[in-house]
């Protein structure tokens, strides 16, 4: 038995359905400016161009359905994602092999500070401060591929207090999933535990205390978040 000098971290995880065992979370990536429409809200240029990605931690991942407003912000957006698990990993994947390493899909929130984020990009530094904060990473459960085929089209939507702020298609994503997995395996020693947050269509825009989000993706299903 190891003894730690501290008591180590608790295992992050996620439930899965139809299962009473849950799926250990490793490491989160997450995709930027991945659909053309919001690339545009965003004030970029949609056109194909080599994906960048960011990280959240393991820790900002949270199942409890309730997203507490974050402190030092004035400016808390919804992007609403599909989730890609992975039961295993490598380098150097091929595009072709890429889904053989896909356990499952789910439903995410990239929750994030807009105005924090907005001045770190003025002064050329990371996004982590508007981005990888506490509980930032709203999450359901996961669906084994095995339940959902692997998911290249669908509705994706969020619903901000019964009203359409989000909707799009899977199939819009200028990144396909496994173009993703097979880049980042370039960069990374990806593994089994590892998420990616496939990125978000447009429509994303703040919330405030109060507001209950409900996000959906066919296929998988959908998922409701209170801000409080």
């Amino acid at each position: 038995m190891t003894n730690y000098v501290i008591e180590p971290a608790q295992q992050v995880s996620l439930p899965v359905r139809g299962s009473d065992a849950v799926f250990p979370v490793r490491r989160i990536y997450c995709i930027g400016r991945n659909y053309a429409d919001h690339a545009i809200e965003m004030g970029h240029d949609p056109d194909k161009e080599p994906p960048f990605f960011f990280q959240k931690n393991a820790e900002n991942v949270d199942t409890s359905g309730e997203f507490p407003y974050p402190p030092q912000t004035s400016d808390v957006h919804f992007e609403m994602e599909m989730i890609v698990a992975l039961k295993s990993g490598g380098v150097d994947i091929r595009e072709e092999d890429a889904l053989d390493h896909v356990f499952g899909y789910g439903l995410g929130l990239d929750m994030t500070r807009r105005d924090l984020q907005g001045e770190a990009k003025k002064m050329g530094r990371p996004w982590e401060i508007g981005k990888a904060f506490e509980r930032s990473a709203p999450m359901s459960e996961l669906v084994p591929a095995i339940d959902t085929g692997h998911l290249d089209q669908g509705r994706i939507a969020l619903q901000v207090n019964g009203a359409e702020r989000q909707i799009g298609d899977l199939n819009q994503m200028i990144w396909k999933v496994p173009e993703m997995i097979a880049y980042l395996s370039r960069f990374y020693d990806i593994a089994a535990g590892d998420l990616i947050m496939s990125g978000t269509p447009a429509g994303v825009g703040p919330i405030e205390r109060g507001d209950v989000m409900i996000g959906e993706v066919e296929g998988i299903g959908s998922f409701t978040v209170t801000v409080v």
